[in-house]
């Protein structure tokens, strides 16, 4: 499976030059009172469990940040998968550079192949029921697109990236309404006709009001699998149908198989554990 594109550096730099800053600040005494500016090494950074490989290219510009004769050598290629673990990347340079930057680049890397890996067997465990994964706005404040980044290396779609881009009426939205046929005619009359209109329902009589006021995509939350299978067998040709809320690794498949187009899962990055990987050095200037 080819892996997505990465966001533009100007979607996350910021985000990796805020981390180095807050680690940094003044400089790294231990490293700076052992090593000399031109004292060079080789270290690998590598994964002790496991993982899909996501956020190389990151990891690379954390050290390019801090000195760029830092020369970064990929094992693997993103999106990859291994069992047995290993090197991810090969690092050579000054050692002052290499120990300054290996917490950052590590929890770049932690977080992000741990969303990739964590998206990846949802993936997995929905194959051959035509039903896709999909991630949703449960991101960490400020990662939203490296947190969506790495959901899409893990095979995931994304839902929207924010409030901007499609339009989700939601359960809120139709009580402070008045009802799901007012919201969705409201939002007919005043949103921009371009965007997805989907609307959350709890009941069949629910979906065919708003179906009828205009609505084309229907949000199932926190419908049991009996419940699910039932409105799929009604609706599934007239809208496309997304279920959520409490989904797991243990359900996912259940929920697949009831008909529904889509599954959208808040613990592809609200849950994901963190990668195992850790820098050790290989060679070293003493």
């Amino acid at each position: 499976m080819k892996p997505p594109a990465l966001p533009p550096r100007s979607a996350w730099l910021p985000l990796l030059e805020r981390a180095l800053a807050e680690d940094l600040a003044t400089g790294d005494v231990t490293s700076n009172a052992i090593f000399g500016p031109d004292d060079c090494g080789e270290a690998a950074i590598v994964a002790r469990r496991p993982l899909v490989a996501c956020g190389l290219a990151v990891a690379e510009a954390v050290f390019a940040a801090l000195d760029p004769r830092v020369a970064v050598e990929r094992s693997w290629n993103e999106g990859e998968a291994r069992e047995g673990g290993g090197a991810l990347l090969r690092v050579r340079g000054p050692m002052r550079a290499i120990l300054a930057g290996e917490r950052t680049a590590l929890n770049f890397l932690s977080r992000l192949c741990g969303v990739a890996t964590h998206t990846r067997r949802y993936v997995q465990a929905v194959a051959g029921t035509g039903c896709h994964i999909v991630d949703t706005r449960k991101t960490l404040p400020g990662w939203r697109v490296l947190d969506k980044y790495a959901t899409a290396v893990g095979g995931a779609e994304s839902h929207r990236m924010g409030l901007y881009d499609a339009i989700l009426v939601k359960d809120n939205h139709i009580a402070a309404a008045g009802g799901v046929a007012r919201a969705v005619r409201a939002v007919r009359a005043n949103a921009p006709p371009h965007l997805r209109l989907q609307v959350e329902v709890e009941s069949a009589a629910q979906a065919e009001e708003a179906l009828a006021a205009g609505a084309e995509w229907l949000l199932l939350d926190n419908r049991s699998v009996d419940e699910l299978r039932d409105l799929a067998k009604r609706f599934r040709e007239r809208a496309l149908l997304e279920a959520s809320g409490g989904v797991t690794l243990e359900t996912v498949r259940a929920v697949a198989e009831t008909g529904v187009h889509r599954v959208s899962i808040g613990a592809l990055t609200q849950a994901a554990p963190g990668a195992d990987v850790a820098l050790d050095f290989v060679r070293s200037a003493v």
